[in-house]
């Protein structure tokens, strides 16, 4: 059985910074590839970077624009999300996925294992 568990979010004034991480288990991301999603209220869930299991290969949304980077530690089978210059739109719960999504990186149904979620809330 994969679990994914999410950590690090909370609140964060505009233009701070928060690293987001994702631990698997039952799972190594070595072999899957790791992805954070977001939803915001009312909204759906979007795309926001995915890690390939290998090289590793890293894809973005465009409107990150350089803000995040999305990382990965073998040893501690955990993806990282660091977040930076964050903006009162970025707050949102984020979510991390797993799978091997093949090209479709950005769809939700690509992904076979999610975790719970954690809010991430910028506000001053």
């Amino acid at each position: 059985q994969v679990r994914l568990v999410e950590s690090g979010g909370g609140l964060v004034e505009p233009g701070g910074s928060v690293t987001l991480s994702c631990t698997a288990s039952g799972r190594s991301f070595s072999n899957y590839a790791g992805g954070w999603f977001r939803q915001a209220p009312g909204k759906e869930r979007e795309f926001v970077a995915t890690i390939s299991s290998s090289r590793p290969n890293r894809y973005y949304a465009q409107w990150v624009k350089g803000r995040f980077t999305i990382s990965r530690d073998n040893a501690k089978n955990t993806v990282y999300l660091q977040m930076n210059s964050l903006k009162p739109d970025d707050t949102a719960v984020y979510y991390c996925a797993s799978g091997r999504p093949g090209p479709q990186v950005v769809e939700t149904g690509a992904y076979d294992s999610w975790g719970q979620g954690t809010q991430v809330t910028v506000s001053s």
